[in-house]
């Protein structure tokens, strides 16, 4: 669940990239969108093998996420056309407030110490930082 919620903002971000980026996908947005989900996609997998899931359901359940995803990054080139450039920062916005906040944040201070949470903030830090590098 916790892959949806920051999945879909994710990859309407994505979508919206190739409006505010013209013909092609911002390939640092999707860097840091892949980088921020391997870590995530590999603690779910292990934590749904520990329950007793077979690799059929692991794998059934992120074809699934794969698939809901593109739809959402359809969506967002879709729906966010011709809207303002506030309107995109701001989905932007919640976008990444959503994966710190119901993902990253979490994951990281769960059975470990303080400053992981700290870390995990640079961490994204970096990534917004390349993302304005990359224009």
């Amino acid at each position: 669940m916790g892959a949806l919620l920051d999945g879909i903002p994710e990859s309407i971000v994505i979508g919206v990239s190739l409006l505010a980026g013209g013909d092609s996908v911002s390939l640092v947005a999707v860097a840091a969108v892949f980088l921020s989900n391997v870590p995530e996609g590999l603690s779910s997998a292990s934590g749904m093998k520990q329950a007793g899931r077979s690799k059929a359901y692991v794998f059934g359940v992120w074809t699934g996420i794969a698939l809901i995803s593109a739809l959402a990054s359809l969506l967002g080139y879709v729906a966010f056309r011709g809207v303002s450039t506030g309107v995109i920062a701001a989905t932007m916005a919640v976008a990444a407030g959503a994966i710190l906040a119901d993902t990253m944040i979490p994951e990281a201070v769960e059975g470990s110490h303080d400053l992981t949470g700290r870390i995990t903030v640079l961490g994204f830090l970096s990534a917004f930082l390349l993302s304005q590098a990359g224009g």
